[in-house]
């Protein structure tokens, strides 16, 4: 391309930069650098021209020219000639000083241009800009500016130019009057000065070797006596910050004795900067700066500004880093830096002033403080080696701060001590107390401190720094050996750290790891005299207890730890810790240990590893452990040993005093160490738990009472013992006793006691030996009990009513009565105080309240009652009654939780019912008769009838329960009546049908039993399988159904049952008592007894024939009173009789009801389809009302309405609604099965003419009364009723699967609106072509003869049910095809278009159901789809539309000649429709050009191939249509037209990229497509760019920017000798319009190609 065209081209792009648009800026200046990559100097030049021609181009437009211009100079530096060179730095010079003032990105990018040049032709760069960098004269502040980045970017090249630079600028400083100009000066010595320096320090690879600082010395100074003494003085902050900026690296040039001589008044000027400015990272960086240029010379001045400066730097350091800006935290770190520097010169004045610091109170003081110290420690390691006692003295006061940053400053402190040696000195081990202190922090309480203002709490706070810390210093510090061992263990006893057990275990392991490593068989532990480690026992007991159970982290609501004995995985897996601890502490806890506890704690830690917190059992753990002790006692064997044990576990007792969880598992380790020991021991330490015991506290009871039973198991006589001595001392009585401990006890704290007492001795009897237990019993143990119960007053014994107290008798009495019946001798134990507590028990669970479930009382005392039961001697009638009637009365009443899932009260509950059918069985067992069940089931009675319905459901489940066992148990030795059964079953038959489904599944179990105790009684065996019997259980699964049908059909079934095998003479008895539950208050159960009624009566007699003038009479009147079932049923068979003999009559008079029918009358049309005769004339007779009467009104119901109001005639809707009643009745389907033809036709044409229609006047007058007066009315809607009437017929016609198939494709409803009715009747076309077939030939028929109605609704209607029929090949099968087929032929000519359209769907429907009957009739067949195509009277082109899918669907099934003589017709006609602006033709039209190519497919001719080329570039634009119908179509016709084009790499690529569900790059689609175009297609590059550039007005902007893509593509990928067939005029013409287009996508995209015409220079 000549040169006129490249400067064409740049001048189009350089153009565009003035788009408004950001992204439009960006993107010209990517094509401008795309134009560089290849033509670098042509690009440069046209910029440096533009610019150069266009003085008034705005300074934005300029940057962006200008980074252009400077990215293409960055990436083709080498590339450059000197002439381009020189030009680009003259215009940048110019446009970087073109204005005085200062215009940042404009000059900046100016400069980036100068700096970008610099790197090459620093010469020419130089010269240019010393050129306006002349003595005397104030140069541009750019100038300096782009002198101070080329010294950066340019170190080796500008350092030689900087000594005339400087000795140049000297001068300068002077003039300079503003300050904008002397920050530029500043920066620019700031940058000189670090440029000198990096130079200086790489001296072995610069030019010349020879350069010093000294050769700058001089003018620097200058430079700084102008900084510092007159612009710092004078400027404005921001310039005065600069200077302290640059002062920072010049301070390294300036001569030692000139920095000696400025530092004193130069330190103070700079700390005084501190006061003046909020970000100052600067000024601490410059600091340092100078800082380290005075201690390198030896500067003397830092000793006299000392203090000042640590104050300075020491209160930029307390500045709290959490709730500033990352600038504070860069600045911390430079004053960090600036504190080492101090601390290497001078430590001892930095620890002086620091460590007084730490006494402050301040929360930031102290903070920054301690960061300094921890950072010098660390940093200045070897000055600080002195000062280490002198560090931790100072240390005492922060080691008491309770504030939490404090905290975890001085854990940072203390770890960096450990690292360098503080710990080994005296002191130190307060240091480490101190991390163990932290090691113990709750993490809520530290959470509450912290506050909200500190961030990543959970990652870095106090205890988790503090655990790492100490895990850290034990692991990886070797030296801290010898401090942290034994020092350590000293922490494991006390409470206060229990928080810190795991980290601690964790360290001790490891360093007792590493001490066995060193000395194989050597003590851990050397005590020496060292009173402060903890004895063995003290390990044992407070190791063991520390894992005993699976809790959780303690509950912020109760402000204080909760147990740490139930936290083996807390704490980071407390009780492994602890078990792994004791594992290797063995052979110093005791020698003989050592191989039991190498088998038995892995076994322990596994068990941890396989269940979690929530998921471990407390009481099996707890098991576990207790028999770990007992075992390790067994092997120990050792009285004395166990001696100490015991009374160090005695003795750690009250250190659990607020953790009570923990405190009951070490009373059981102390009642397991007592078993161990001897008798002595045991009475000792017995007497002294109960003397010390805290009784106040509730919890501690059973700890207390779980020692004693444990303890019991070995030694009973002292249990006893013991117990008895403290029972009869004074510590039950209210006056003083013998011991100071209970004088003037009260009456609530001795409850206490007797409480904790009674439990005891539960506990004991659990625990006893069977064998000696019985004889002990009564006299030892209930005595006992009775005596700590009750209180003398006068005498007299009184009964406490505290509701502890009574529980710990409950649960005493129950684990005692358990005990003996456990033992081997209880069946011939006789228990004489029997009654007595049993009358006990009886009194404590009327005494709780009715409703509630709030105390185990309930359950213990009848659980103590089961057991109680079956011991001797037998329980008076009147005793077992008050007992029953007590526990029903309480269990029965209490309401139910709500589903909330298994809360502690609903868990409760039903382990209470589970008790309460324990007792009741205990009971029926002494009474196995018919006479004793039923005195037990009448107990139940007055619940089962209950009308509540969760007392009904316990009810009949307990009843359910005593059958089943009654069944089980019973013995019979003779034959004897059942007297009771009739009334039995009848008490529990109604309950079949209760509203609740557990209450029915449970009745139906209580027939079962009671069907089963009949047979038993006469005689059957146990094992006998009645199938009457057994049919029951199969009926249970219809009582879980919530359909009322099913469930009165299952009641039905069950009394069939009930029927044939109830004896005669118990069928009175059941009849009186089902009549009595017709009044039942549950209705279900009251209509379950009339259904069973009927039943009963229908399987004995026929009772109800002689009744239907009587149940008619009975309708008429109750009718309107009641819905109950039997009423219903004895009006539907009233009706019946009379339809029987006056059919018409009836009907009409039926037909006469007010409409909407209501539900009554709805019954009334049911009960006419009983009798298959009578419903088929009552069907007649309502068709016949259909069919002769007029459809429905025209009237107008506004003046100004445009159409009129249809409105539906009464008389056919009320034979519609009455015929859709009629087929609704099952018994109806005979009938309907013979009328079904005239049924569904005339049904379906009735909605077709009923679609919009309203109903009568007369009804919408009654609705709008209704409305008005505020009763609810059903609305009738013509539609509708008719809808419903073909739905109830073609169920009734057997054609269920049509109705299902309707309503899960949503047919039905597309049937009842205007908008959906013809896809509504195609669809029911369908599922009656597919579920219907054989019922087709005769609707067919009658459809036939409506073809030629007067409502164009019908046609339509029938037109679209016989279209759909062809695609299924039912009609072939039929031997329909022929007459159908000519039957919609003949109606193309239908005045309607919509029949006209349905009839061209219905003749492409062939290709579904009978393609093989396609080519017989293709030639009429594409002759009726191409009269579609011309159809000129559808202005919305439907018709065409339809043709087109037709014609796409026979493409394939037609005859190959038949197409190929209409081939170039069609595409011809379609190709109009490619742009149309509905969607529907475009998707349609490019789909079937796709079908065509296919078609033709390896015999394309040359004129259908014209064709196909005219059409590609639309079918690739398409791709981007914002439809995806019409990307789908263009998708698949591409991959049709590949073959076509006689290119297999093409079709490939089509293929490829455009497969269905595959994503769709189209950018690299489009440029691979037309790589392969102009490869194979060179000489349709004009006729592809020319159809293009139509595109470039599409309406479509996505079209729009596809269009010009596609330019891009083609022109990238074609040759040299391809450039004739390209207007390059037209085409930039078009770009330039497209580059004004308002969619900023296509800009982009027009700019994108601009670039690609880079090809064209």
């Amino acid at each position: 391309m000549s040169e006129t065209y490249a400067k064409r081209l740049s001048a189009i792009l350089l153009d565009a930069v003035t788009d408004k648009d950001p992204q439009m800026q960006e993107q010209v200046c990517g094509a401008l650098c795309d134009f560089g990559e290849s033509k670098p100097a042509e690009v440069l030049s046209a910029c440096e021209e533009h610019l150069r021609l266009h003085e008034k181009l705005a300074h934005p437009y300029r940057t962006i020219i200008l980074r252009a211009m400077e990215i293409v100079v960055s990436n083709h530096i080498s590339e450059l000639d000197k002439d381009t060179a020189r030009a680009i730095i003259l215009l940048a010079s110019n446009e970087m000083t073109k204005v005085k003032e200062l215009v940042s990105d404009w000059q900046q990018a100016a400069s980036s241009v100068l700096v970008a040049v610099g790197r090459r032709f620093i010469s020419s760069v130089m010269e240019e800009l010393l050129s306006k960098f002349q003595p005397g004269l104030l140069p541009h502040p750019c100038t300096v500016h782009t002198l101070a980045s080329l010294s950066v970017s340019n170190v080796f090249g500008v350092v030689p130019f900087l000594t005339s630079i400087l000795s140049t600028m000297l001068p300068m400083l002077g003039a300079a009057k503003h300050d904008s100009m002397k920050v530029v000066f500043c920066c620019a010595l700031q940058r000189f000065s670090e440029s000198i320096l990096e130079y200086l320090a790489n001296l072995d690879q610069a030019p010349d070797p020879t350069v010093r600082k000294d050769a700058f010395a001089s003018d620097i100074f200058g430079a700084y006596d102008i900084l510092f003494h007159q612009w710092l003085q004078s400027g404005g902050a921001k310039l005065r910050l600069a200077v302290v900026e640059a002062l920072g690296p010049m301070s390294h040039l300036l001569p030692s004795e000139k920095l000696e001589e400025q530092l004193p008044k130069l330190l103070p000027r700079v700390l005084a900067f501190y006061k003046k400015h909020t970000e100052t990272v600067h000024v601490s960086k410059s600091l340092g700066q100078i800082l380290e240029a005075a201690v390198s010379v030896g500067s003397r001045t830092l000793d006299i500004h000392l203090n000042s400066l640590l104050a300075a730097l020491h209160a930029q350091i307390c500045v709290p880093v959490e709730s500033s800006s990352p600038l504070v935290m860069s600045n911390q770190k430079e004053v960090l830096r600036c504190f080492t520097v101090l601390a290497c010169c001078s430590p001892d004045r930095l620890l002086a002033f620091l460590l007084p610091k730490l006494d402050t109170s301040n929360e930031r003081t102290r903070v920054g403080t301690l960061q300094v110290l921890r950072h010098v420690i660390n940093a200045a390691a070897a000055q600080m080696e002195v000062k280490k006692p002198v560090i931790l003295s100072s240390m005492k006061l922060p080691l008491l701060d309770t504030n939490n940053k404090v905290k975890r400053a001085v854990v940072q402190v203390v770890s960096a001590m450990a690292h360098h040696g503080y710990l080994e000195q005296p002191g130190g081990k307060a240091m480490v107390e101190y991390i163990v202190q932290q090691c113990a922090l709750p993490p809520e309480a530290e959470i509450q401190k912290l506050g909200a203002d500190s961030e990543a709490l959970a990652a870095d706070s106090v205890r988790a720094i503090s655990v790492s810390t100490l895990y850290l210093v034990s692991t990886t510090v070797d030296r801290m050996g010898e401090v942290l061992w034994p020092y350590l263990l000293e922490f494991l006893v006390p409470i206060r750290f229990t928080r810190a057990l795991s980290p601690l275990c964790r360290s001790l392991v490891h360093l007792a790891q590493k001490r066995q490593e060193a000395g194989a068989h050597a003590p851990l532990i050397q005590y020496n005299g060292n009173v402060h480690l903890p004895s063995p026992y003290a390990i044992t007991t407070r190791l063991l207890v520390e894992h005993c159970g699976p809790g959780r982290w303690w509950r912020p609501q109760l402000c204080l730890l909760q147990a740490v004995s139930s936290h083996p995985y807390v704490g980071d897996g407390r009780g492994a810790a602890s078990l792994r601890l004791l594992n290797v502490l063995h052979q110093d806890i005791h020698p003989a240990l050592g191989q039991r506890w190498v088998t038995a704690i892995p076994l322990l830690l596994e068990h941890l590893d396989e269940y979690s917190e929530e998921t471990l059992s407390q009481k099996e753990w707890e098991e576990k452990l207790l028999v770990f002790l007992r075992d390790s006692l067994a092997v120990v064997s050792d009285n004395t040993w166990v001696c100490h044990l015991t009374l160090e576990m005695c003795k750690q007792l009250p250190n659990y005093n607020g953790t009570p969880l923990e405190k009951n598992f070490l009373y059981k380790c102390v009642g397991t160490t007592l078993g161990a020991a001897s008798s002595k021991v045991v009475r000792k330490h017995l007497r002294e738990l109960l003397e010390t015991a805290r009784y106040q506290e509730e919890r501690e009871h059973e700890g207390l009472a779980c020692c004693f039973g444990i303890c019991a198991i070995s030694h009973l006589d002292d249990t006893l013992a013991q117990l008895d001595d403290f029972v009869k001392s004074d510590v039950l009585r209210k006056s003083a006793g013998i011991f100071n401990l209970f004088k003037n006890r009260s009456e609530s704290e001795a409850n206490k006691v007797r409480s904790a007492l009674i439990l005891c001795y539960g506990h004991v009897a659990a625990g006893a030996p069977r064998e000696l237990l019985l004889a002990r019993v009564e006299a030892d143990l209930f005595w006992n009990m009775s005596e700590c119960f009750s209180t003398k007053v006068l005498g007299i014994k009184v009964e406490t009513q505290d509701p502890a107290l009574r529980l710990s008798l409950v649960q005493s009495v129950c684990m005692a009565t358990q005990a003996i019946c456990s033992s081997a001798h209880s069946s011939s134990f006789h228990l004489s105080r029997k009654a007595e507590l049993v009358a006990q028990m009886v009194e404590f669970i009327r005494a709780e309240p009715p409703d509630s479930l709030k105390t185990p009382i309930w359950k213990k005392a009848m659980l103590a009652c089961t057991y109680l039961v079956t011991l001797e001697p037998a329980l008076e009638e009147q005793v077992q009654a008050d007992l029953i009637h007590s526990c029903l009365h309480r269990v029965m009443a209490v309401l139910p939780e709500p589903e909330e899932g298994d809360s502690p009260q609903e868990s409760l509950y039903l382990d209470t019912v589970q008790v309460l059918k324990d007792l009741l069985t205990s009971l029926l067992l002494w009474n196995m008769t018919p006479l004793g069940l039923q005195v037990m089931l009448e107990h139940l009675s007055p619940w089962i009838k209950s009308p509540r319905g969760h007392e009904r459901v316990r009810a009949v489940g307990l009843s359910a329960c005593l059958l089943q066992f009654f069944l089980q148990h019973l013995q019979i030795s003779a034959l004897v009546p059942f007297h009771n059964l009739g009334l039995l079953i009848g008490l529990f038959s109604p309950r079949c049908a209760d509203l609740w489904p557990a209450t029915r599944r449970e009745a139906v179990s209580c027939i079962h039993s009671l069907l089963y105790l009949q047979l038993t009684c006469v005689g059957f065996s146990r094992d006998y399988q009645d199938d009457v019997a057994e049919q029951l259980l199969s009926l249970k699964d219809g009582l879980v159904h919530p359909d009322p049908a099913i469930l009165f059909h299952t009641c039905h079934s069950i009394a069939q049952l009930i029927a044939k095998r109830l004896p005669p003479d118990q069928l009175i008895n059941l009849l009186l008592t089902l009549f009595e539950s017709l009044g039942d208050p549950d209705k279900n159960c009251s209509r379950a007894a009339s259904v069973m009624i009927n039943c009963l009566l229908k399987e004995r007699g026929n009772m109800l024939q002689e009744k239907v003038p009587e149940i008619v009479s009975v309708l008429r009147s109750k009718l309107q009173e009641t819905q109950e079932e039997h009423i219903l049923q004895a009006a539907q068979h009233s009706v019946f009789a009379l339809a029987t003999h006056h059919c018409a009559s009836v009907v009409s008079n039926l037909l006469g009801s007010p409409l909407p029918f209501d539900s009554h009358t709805c019954t009334l049309w049911r009960a006419l389809a009983l009798e298959p005769g009578l419903a088929a004339q009552v069907l007649g007779l309502l068709l016949e009302k259909i069919s002769k009467d007029v459809l429905f009104e025209e009237s107008q119901a506004f003046l100004l309405s445009s159409t009129p109001d249809r409105v539906a005639t009464l008389l056919p809707l009320a034979a519609t609604c009455a015929l859709h009643e009629v087929a609704s009745a099952p018994a109806s389907g005979p009938a309907v099965l013979e009328l079904y033809p005239q049924l569904f036709v005339a049904l379906l044409l009735r909605v077709s003419c009923t679609v919009g229609v309203q109903p009568p006047r007369q009804l919408q007058a009654k609705e709008r009364r209704s409305a008005s007066s505020g009763l609810a009315s059903r609305s009738l809607e013509p539609c509708s009723s008719a809808v419903d009437a073909l739905q109830a017929v073609l169920v009734r016609g057997g054609n269920e699967d049509v109705v299902q198939c309707m309503e899960l494709d949503g047919g039905w409803q597309l049937l009842r609106t205007s908008a959906g009715h013809e896809e509504g009747v195609t669809r029911l076309a369908s599922a009656m072509a597919k579920f219907a077939g054989p019922r087709l030939p005769l609707v067919m028929k009658l459809l036939f003869t409506t073809q030629s109605s007067m409502y164009e609704v019908q046609r339509v209607t029938s037109t679209a049910f016989l279209a759909e029929l062809l695609s299924s090949n039912v009609v072939n099968d039929l031997m329909l095809l022929e007459s159908l087929l000519y039957n919609l032929m003949a109606r193309q000519k239908d005045t309607s278009a919509r029949v006209r359209r349905l009839v061209l769907h219905g003749l492409a429907n062939i290709t579904l159901g009978s393609p093989d009957k396609v080519q017989t009739h293709s030639p009429q067949l594409l002759t009726a789809m191409i009269g579609g195509l011309d159809d000129g009277d559808d202005p919305h082109s439907l018709v065409a539309l339809e043709a087109m899918v037709g014609l796409a669907r026979l493409m394939d099934l037609v005859d190959a000649w038949d197409l190929h003589a209409v081939l170039l017709h069609i595409a011809v006609r379609i190709r109009p429709f490619f742009d149309s602006e509905r969607m529907e033709l475009r998707s349609v039209s490019i789909g079937l050009f796709g079908h065509l190519n296919k078609a033709c497919r390896g015999d394309c001719k040359d004129v259908f191939l014209e064709q196909v080329v005219g059409g590609l570039v639309p079918l690739l634009l398409h791709l981007r249509d914002p439809h995806a119908p019409v990307v789908t179509a263009c998708r698949f016709a591409l991959r049709m037209c590949g073959p076509n084009l006689e290119c297999e790499e093409l079709a490939a690529v089509f293929q490829r990229h455009l497969q269905e569900g595959h994503d769709l790059h189209f950018g690299e689609f489009l440029n691979t497509t037309c790589k392969h175009l102009m490869r194979h297609f060179p000489d349709l590059l004009g006729r592809l760019l020319s159809t293009s550039l139509f595109y470039y007005k599409s309406s479509w902007e996505d079209v729009r920017a596809a269009a010009p893509m596609l330019t891009g593509f083609l022109v990238l990928h074609m040759e040299a000798e391809q450039r004739p067939q390209v207007d390059l005029e037209q085409l930039l013409t078009a770009l330039q319009l497209l580059l004004k287009d308002p969619a900023l996508k296509v800009r982009l995209k027009a700019v994108k190609t601009l670039g690609r015409l880079v090809k064209f220079a």
